[in-house]
């Protein structure tokens, strides 16, 4: 059994990959590499991957390839029409992120609505040292307790920031974006009615044709000039050009987004000219990564090559 992982790096250098040595053989390449990724896996029997387009072009070659392990839930990197001929599973993995990405949901919101991009430059470049008296709030701050949580999408990770939003105080508020989702704990709106009641919103949904470019300046134009957006879906369902000018203009008060339209990052995306942080702070798409996360991203694999080889199905997906 020959396992060949093609872009190791996307978990990091310190999750271990040990165990998979278990079911044999084991290569592990840190990065993708176009050209030489078919070659590479041209006598796999299990292949893992994150991002490479899994189709004919990298499979046709590897004849002994019978699983497709993927390091990520969404599987719009796969040709399902292409492996399926094949007869090849692919396995996602579900759930290991869904603590990670709450904690640093609440991480952005915090640095931009406690203003600590501020108070920590006032007090590294000397200003507190200067100060008269013991505390200085020159740029307000709000609390948290009292005010509305819209969340956009309230799958596993959206219901759980809607539990700790609930423990500060909000009252939470929802957008289906599949128009199919009910809740009896929380409040369904129109994505209209949850902007413009909203003092935080954040975005938890999966990239499609109802949420892509889901969010331009009509809609910023609806929320409160004070609200906070945060993105920990994809980035495209926001319009970044719209973002930047609404922020610029100052129709919400401050957006923080963990996922761009583009990734890595673009010179050219209309949000990297703003360089103020009480306003806008992007982190390079790490909400999922804490190590524990990552770690168990990891493990959730060799679960699926464990089963696949013991002839159960985990996480096999089709479409």
């Amino acid at each position: 059994m020959k396992i060949v992982f093609l872009e190791v790096n996307t978990l990091g250098d310190d999750v271990t990959l040990e165990m998979f040595e278990h079911f044999g053989e084991v290569v592990t390449y840190p990065l993708s590499d176009p050209s030489q990724n078919a070659n590479r896996i041209k006598d796999a029997d299990i292949i893992v991957v994150n991002k490479i387009p899994v189709n004919e072009s990298l499979l046709k070659n590897a004849p002994n390839v019978k699983l497709v392990c993927l390091t990520a839930t969404g599987t719009n990197n796969v040709d399902f029409e292409y492996t399926n001929s094949r007869g090849i599973d692919v396995a996602n993995v579900k759930g290991y992120s869904t603590e990670s990405v709450v904690q640093h949901t609440f991480a952005l919101l915090f640095y931009l609505y406690e203003k600590l991009a501020y108070y920590d430059n006032f007090v590294k470049t000397g200003g507190y040292a200067r100060n008269d008296v013991f505390s200085h709030f020159t740029m307000p701050f709000r609390e948290l307790h009292g005010k509305t949580w819209g969340i956009i999408g309230l799958g596993t990770i959206g219901m759980r920031v809607a539990e700790i939003a609930k423990a500060f105080g909000c009252k939470v508020i929802y957008y289906s974006t599949s128009g199919r989702h009910n809740c009896d704990l929380y409040e369904r709106k129109s994505l209209n009615e949850l902007l413009h009641l909203s003092d935080i919103v954040s975005i938890h949904a999966p990239l499609n044709l109802n949420t892509r470019d889901m969010m331009r300046r009509e809609q910023f134009k609806m929320m409160k000039p004070t609200a906070i957006l945060l993105n920990l879906g994809r980035g495209p369902i926001i319009n970044e050009e719209d973002l930047a000018d609404a922020l610029q203009d100052g129709l919400i008060a401050g957006a923080g987004l963990d996922v761009l339209c583009e990734e890595p990052m673009s010179v050219n995306c209309p949000l990297y000219p703003i360089k103020d942080s009480t306003k806008l702070i992007i982190t390079p798409h790490i909400g999922w990564a804490t190590k524990e996360a990552r770690q168990r991203c990891a493990y959730e694999v060799y679960l699926n090559i464990r089963a696949y080889l013991m002839g159960i199905k985990r996480n096999v997906v089709s479409e």
